[in-house]
């Protein structure tokens, strides 16, 4: 019900925002002074009652329940009288209403509407705030009813991470000390993860290892109450709590009663005995709060369990170790189904029914223990083990027997331990995207502030997500270069139950039935045949992950989409957000239906027709839209779309857009890789008169007939541009667009927008584009900082990067094959000592060499070369270095002029998923010396058939606590057997393109799954699927097994592709 208030909540918030506004500019309208006022004064109140609600425990009644229905329908219903009526109330100045005298017979009867359920809610005593009266917040800290291995999980996939807290918690170590002088330091140990991955549990294990308790003479165990008071008698209670279980039996005469004589007995122990606390489940509050009472200079040792990284990063500063949980592999949960539900072995049947299970459950521990409780005692079918995964959520929800108890509780503390409504609609909103690929951090939060979830701009929105990430609740994928997540996901359990919560209280519908269809305000239609992924971009196709599952959930609106648009009821239709996977034209005859849609998502969408592209121009409230690969150009009616505030058109094949739809009002943010036409006489006045809002533009190509270099002067708003110039310096647009970069790199406070991003593509014609203008000597003579805080150049340049070593500024800074030695570089990199992160992509490095003093901020390093040839770095220099990038996919070995333990700080260390098995091992060990054990990352390049030489690279698999785990998961798929010829000349060799299935599913889109292929090579495979001729040559003789797994799928066209989420058994 929680969800369901919150929901309420979010609408009924940006409904009195929409009415603020009104209220204030609208009050020469004395029919509507009066009602609006109403309107905003009751629905402001029924908010507040309802945040009271939420924030505390307790079952609204039935009654209430009804009650918050009413009053959700009646806000959307005045949400949308006020998006019909009103074109853009985010506009400044006076706006024109509608038919202003149906306006105010509208908002006359929504306030009637309004009175009455008022009155209905007070005649049946519908109090949100009854439900609240108790308070959710305990006298006592400590969770008495859930202390050690009651609160705990059974132990799943967890024995090496065992091993490893033992041995850090044992042995002296932390920080750059060593020896006893390191053992007589405090040191704070934490274990961080999404709640249900095995925290406690593990603690639990490491608190009862007998290596452990011959260690330590005194050990507490102690959980924390999820919600407690923050007062002098909670601290009490949490350090009586701890004082008992050190002392044991003597507890019972000698613990004091006073906080000061508890801190002194706490202290005391600790100094004088080497004693072990846990403390389950922290909080940060609550660690501030203990903190000062654990003496620095003591062989004690802290254990904390918490599900926030910031939290575990906090207690373990400075000397201690963050211990990151990791999802089950695929083979770790099969192999405990094994044990505990499939004891008697699997038929194919039943080995169907595990996999699904596997893939239902995502690697998470909690909800394998429980689905495998659940089955026990049945009699077994591959059909019930289906559907017991496939109906998950509404197990949870009845919880017959209570086996989901305590999985449902933890998913839902997940979302109810957020701070605030606006933070939960936002983690409900995420669901809406399809689990089977990561989602963009910019999608999803542009996403989120066009529907109005987020009251604040771009900045407010990446905190949010920021937020959900530092909880665990949403996981980041590939990282950027400023260590930011550029793509994300939830857990695969979790996007299951918000989606099943959010579709229950009809925030997204997939249920298209009469009875609720004015209701749903997000919509997905996902109408692609099975096998088909088009361009999926960081996606992993039909081998996706829970893929599977994401069908299943949306496979019933394919045949209800013809009822959804039949009659006059489609005019109802009131969503807010449609997203399209497919065929448009399959799946929505009339986008004109959805005349209040502010977001309408298409960049998936295979077809896209003129007539659907008309329909799209009638939709005024348009915030955010995307486009796919069927659009090849846009006419200048899109400037009708006033309201539109991000336009990404990176998907689709345009290149030519008018200026029309640059000077649209609200247009923040415009992504593609377009050109932008000369304009001339009055209309290149009126623009440059004009007020322009856009603040990224990535980006747009800039020759000779470009209209780009002329106005980009004028863009007073932009903070992030990305120009791919294609000029040579004889045209006269070079020198303007030359003055123009250096005017953008130079803007300071003047401008009001702050930081800015620069990306610049430069061609063989275009070398010394950064130093034309410096004929000037605009950027010598000023040497300012500058607000530029982001650099990117790909391209070759003729001389040092003068013109960079003058952005003093510089946070962020990548060169890109700009065939410059390292002497060069140094040369102009020396000055910027704000420095954050540097990448670096270059044939070699060779001759590259970083001394102690050179970029003294630098936190992050990336440096990717052909040749497995890397720079010198000094043993001592960049000692805030937190994640060192080494990518080659030819590096054999460990780097003699880059050590691992040099730097103190770091975190991850990033290597080429193509490196052999012994190199990663050679890794592996190496940061097992290091006291902070940094996680070892395993990314893929990407290939870009548009380019010969590229320098980015993606998540394939990370190593956390030096353990393997796919990323995307790996998945189990259903087991095949095929057949395939070999050829004996010169060796034996498998033709991908001619495997015939034995048995199993037809292979046009079926995954299979590998457990017995022999390659003799990790690099092996990587060649053979990602060759053009999709073979594989291996000597004669018996091969070796391939020590990891990846997967290919097979279709009929014929071709293989290379993925992380199958495997193949091959029968030659």
């Amino acid at each position: 019900m929680e969800v369901a208030v919150a929901v309420v909540s979010a609408v009924t918030k940006s409904v009195v925002s929409k009415l603020t506004v009104m209220e204030k500019r609208y009050k020469e309208l004395k029919d509507l002074e009066g009602d609006i006022g109403f309107l905003h004064r009751e629905l402001a109140m029924i908010c507040g009652s309802m945040e009271v609600q939420i924030s505390h425990k307790g079952q609204p009644s039935a009654v209430e329940i009804l009650s918050m229905d009413e009053f959700r329908a009646l806000a959307h219903n005045i949400e949308d009288c006020l998006d019909r009526f009103l074109p853009c109330a985010a506009c400044e100045g006076e706006l024109q209403i509608r038919d202003p005298r149906k306006f105010c017979h509208e908002i006359a009867r929504l306030k009637r509407e309004l009175d009455a359920a008022h009155e209905r809610k007070v005649r049946y005593n519908a109090d949100f705030c009854s439900a609240a009266a108790e308070s959710n917040l305990d006298d006592n800290p400590v969770d008495q009813e859930n202390p050690g291995a009651y609160g705990a999980s059974p132990a799943v996939g967890i024995e090496e991470a065992k091993q490893e807290l033992c041995k850090s918690l044992v042995d002296g170590g932390g920080g750059g000390g060593s020896g006893q002088a390191s053992r007589r330091k405090l040191k704070v140990v934490s274990v961080v993860g999404f709640g249900g991955s095995g925290k406690t549990a593990l603690a639990w294990e490491v608190y009862n290892c007998p290596q452990v308790a011959e260690q330590f003479s005194r050990r507490a165990w102690v959980t924390l109450a999820s919600k407690h008071k923050h007062d002098v008698a909670a601290k009490e209670a949490l350090l009586k709590a701890i004082l008992e279980g050190l002392l044991g039996d003597e507890a019972r005469e000698s613990v004091p009663l006073k906080l000061r004589q508890l801190q002194q007995h706490v202290s005391l122990l600790l100094r004088t005995k080497r004693c072990l606390i846990v403390l389950d489940n922290i909080k940060m509050e609550i660690w501030d709060t203990i903190k000062p009472i654990f003496p620095n200079e003591t062989e004690s040792r802290i254990l904390v369990t918490t599900t926030v990284n910031s939290v575990a990063n906090a207690c373990s500063l400075p000397d201690g170790y963050v211990h990151s949980m990791r999802s089950l592999t695929p083979e770790q949960s099969k192999d405990y189904l094994d044990k505990k539900v499939f004891v008697n072995g699997c038929s194919p049947d039943l080995d169907k029914g595990s996999t699904a299970i596997v893939n239902g459950c995502d690697g998470h521990p909690l909800a394998l223990v429980s689905v495998a409780k659940a089955l026990q005692g049945h009699k077994l079918t591959g059909d019930l083990c289906e559907k017991m995964i496939h109906n998950l959520c509404f197990r949870m929800d009845e919880n017959e027997n209570g086996h989901f108890t305590k999985l449902a509780q933890v998913l839902m503390n997940n979302y109810s331990s957020l701070p605030g409504n606006s933070l939960k609609t936002c983690l409900l909103y995420s669901s809406a995207f399809p689990n089977d690929r990561p989602v963009s951090r910019k999608t999803l939060t542009s996403r989120w502030l066009a529907e109005g979830y987020i009251d604040g701009d771009q900045e407010i929105a990446n905190k949010k997500l920021d937020e959900l990430i530092d909880r665990n609740i949403i996981r980041p994928v590939d990282p950027s270069n400023n260590g930011k997540a550029k793509t994300c996901e939830p857990h695969g359990i979790m996007h299951q139950f918000m989606l099943h919560k959010s579709m229950a209280s009809n925030f997204i519908d997939t249920s298209f039935g009469a009875k609720n269809r004015s209701n749903f305000r997000h919509l997905i239609i996902d109408n692609r045949t099975n096998g088909t992924t088009g361009n999926m971009g960081h996606g992993t196709g039909p081998a996706g992950r829970g893929r599977d599952r994401q069908h299943n959930i949306f496979s019933s609106l394919k045949e209800k989409v013809d009822n959804l648009f039949s009659g006059s009821a489609s005019k109802q239709l009131r969503p807010r957000s449609l997203t399209v996977f497919g065929s448009v034209e399959e799946a929505v005859p009339d986008l004109t239906s959805f005349e209040l849609l502010r977001v309408l998502d298409l960049k998936e969408c295979s077809v896209l027709s003129e007539e659907h592209l008309g329909q799209i121009y009638k939709l005024l409230h348009l915030k955010y839209l995307t486009l796919g690969c069927s659009v090849s150009n846009v006419s200048v009616e899109m400037e009708r779309l006033h309201c539109l505030e991000t336009l990404d058109l990176r998907k689709t094949k345009i290149e030519t857009l008018p200026m029309e739809v640059i000077t649209l009002p609200h247009l923040a943010h415009l992504y593609g890789k377009i050109k932008l036409k000369k304009i001339s006489g009055k209309k290149l006045t009126g623009f440059l008169q004009g007020k322009t809002n856009l603040q990224t533009l990535a980006g747009v190509v800039v020759d000779s007939n470009s209209g780009f270099p002329e106005v980009m002067v004028h863009m007073k708003k932009l903070t992030k541009v990305k120009i791919w110039c294609e000029i040579p310096s004889t045209d006269s647009n070079y020198a303007v667009l030359s003055k123009a970069i250096h005017k953008f790199a130079q803007a300071g406070m003047a401008t009001a927008v702050g930081a800015r991003s620069l990306s610049l593509h430069l061609n063989d014609f275009s070398k010394g584009l950064l130093h034309h203008h410096q004929g000037d000597n605009t950027i010598a003579a000023s040497r300012k900082h500058g607000y530029l805080s982001s650099l990117k150049l790909r391209g070759s340049l003729n001389q040092s990067p003068q013109f960079v070593m003058y952005l003093r500024g510089l946070k962020e800074l990548c060169l890109t094959y700009t065939n410059l030695k390292g002497a060069e570089l140094l040369a102009g990199l020396g000055n910027l000592k704000l420095l954050v992160c540097l990448k670096l992509v270059e044939v070699d490095l060779a001759d590259l060499d970083i001394k102690i003093g050179d970029f003294p901020s630098l936190q992050r390093l990336c440096l990717v070369v052909e040749k497995p040839r890397f720079p010198i770095i000094e043993h001592g220099a960049l000692p805030r270095l937190v994640s060192l990038q080494l990518l080659c996919k030819d590096l054999v070995g460990l780097c003699d002029d880059i050590k691992v333990e040099w730097f103190e700080a770091l975190e991850e260390v990033a290597l080429d998923s193509m490196l052999n098995q012994q190199t990663i091992q050679l890794w592996e060990n190496e940061v097992r010396k290091h006291p902070k054990r940094p996680r070892v990352i395993l990314l893929k390049k990407v290939v870009d058939p548009t380019k010969t030489m590229s320098g980015k690279y993606v998540a394939s698999r990370k190593v956390y606590n030096n353990c393997y785990t796919d990323t995307p998961q790996t998945r189990l798929q259903r087991s095949c057997q095929v057949t395939a010829p070999r050829v004996q000349s010169p060796a034996p060799r498998f033709l991908f393109d001619q495997v015939e299935v034995c048995s199993g599913p037809d292979v046009e889109d079926t995954e299979f799954t590998a457990l017995d292929v022999k390659l003799d090579s990790l690099h092996s495979i990587h060649q053979t699927l990602s060759s053009p001729t999709y073979e594989y040559n291996w000597p004669t003789g018996e091969g070796l097994c391939l020590p990891h797994f990846y997967s290919c799928t097979i279709m009929k066209s014929p071709k293989a592709v290379l993925g992380l989420s199958c495997f193949l058994r091959i029968h030659l």
